[in-house]
């Protein structure tokens, strides 16, 4: 099969869409890795892929990032066909891969100097910009030495910086705090954060880490089996699963008995802590349409519960998401 040309409509001419994919394929020999992927990914968002190991989110990443080429589809990324021109593509993206690309053996400003050379940066510029990248990351410190005496941590936001020399406009991380410790964990999601506020970047991200989609995304997609099985909000994909619940505490068993009556069969009791367990999408409307057939005046308490993250990955998957890395 090869790349289509023709836009469908909307394609491309989308406002504040910085990446739109339709219709991706992508297999070695009979195994298929990507099976028909559609993506509409907004500007000055981020965007975090899901999915097990081996489901194809890198395969997805370095196709999006000019690295490989698809069998089938048609992807604008930052208004340029990823075909037609991939030139345009590469000179508005970054790419920050799974492992660490510095050279270890340069100073962290050598190594960020070096990547202003490469993008061919007016030398004022490139100093300009080596200057205030050492000082978004916190490395000015560290700058004059050797990166083999960095810490896992550093060397990730040393990696980041050098993604960002170009000035990219979307970025794409994959797996970008995998072995690093929690502390060092949370100061990259910070960074990425920051990233989308004060630079008005877009952020493609992909992770196994629940906690990192949950905190990061603005919205995500699960990819399992070549496929998208899911796409939303962290909220709207926790609340499509089933065990979502209201719990209900009472001041009295006969408060108790009174509500189990009126709810019906679908409730779960339980005497001794004076609770119900009401099925629940938790919205707004299913919490007031319990209310509605209560005294309120018997309700101590109300809580929702919803599935987790982990929930939602193991029902679409049958595997579960790694909630945090371990040290």
């Amino acid at each position: 099969m090869t790349i289509t040309h023709t836009h469908p409509p909307g394609i491309g001419v989308r406002a504040r869409t910085a990446i739109e994919v339709r219709g991706l394929r992508k297999s070695y020999g009979d195994q298929v890795v990507l099976d028909g992927i559609d993506l509409t990914i907004a500007e000055g968002s981020v965007f975090s892929l899901l999915g097990p190991n081996g489901a194809g989110k890198t395969t997805v990443v370095r196709i999006l990032s000019t690295l490989t080429a698809a069998d089938a589809g048609e992807v604008v990324i930052a208004g340029h066909d990823l075909v037609r021109a991939p030139d345009g593509v590469r000179a508005a993206i970054g790419v920050t891969g799974q492992f660490s690309a510095v050279d270890v053996f340069l100073n962290a400003g050598e190594n960020l100097q070096l990547m202003a050379d490469l993008w061919h940066l007016p030398k004022q510029h490139g100093r300009r910009r080596v200057t205030e990248l050492l000082e978004l990351f916190d490395l000015v410190d560290a700058s004059k030495k050797p990166v083999i005496t960095f810490s896992g941590g550093m060397k990730r936001r040393l990696d980041l910086a050098m993604t960002l020399v170009g000035s990219p406009r979307i970025i794409f991380l994959d797996e970008p705090t995998t072995g690093l410790d929690p502390r060092s964990r949370r100061g990259m999601w910070e960074i990425i954060r920051n990233l989308v506020r004060n630079e008005a970047v877009t952020i493609f991200l992909t992770t196994q880490y629940l906690e990192e989609a949950d905190h990061l995304a603005d919205r995500l997609a699960v990819l399992d089996g070549g496929k998208l099985v899911a796409e939303g909000t962290v909220e709207e994909l926790k609340q499509r699963m089933p065990g979502g619940h209201i719990l209900l505490t009472f001041t009295t068993v006969a408060a108790l008995d009174t509500a189990a009556r009126a709810l019906g069969q679908a409730v779960t009791r339980n005497d001794e802590d004076l609770t119900l367990q009401v099925p629940s999408d938790s919205s707004a409307v299913s919490v007031q349409s319990v209310l509605n057939q209560l005294d309120s005046q018997s309700v101590q308490k109300l809580s929702l519960h919803t599935p987790d993250l982990d929930d939602v990955f193991l029902a679409l998957t049958g595997q579960h998401t790694n909630k945090k890395a371990q040290p």
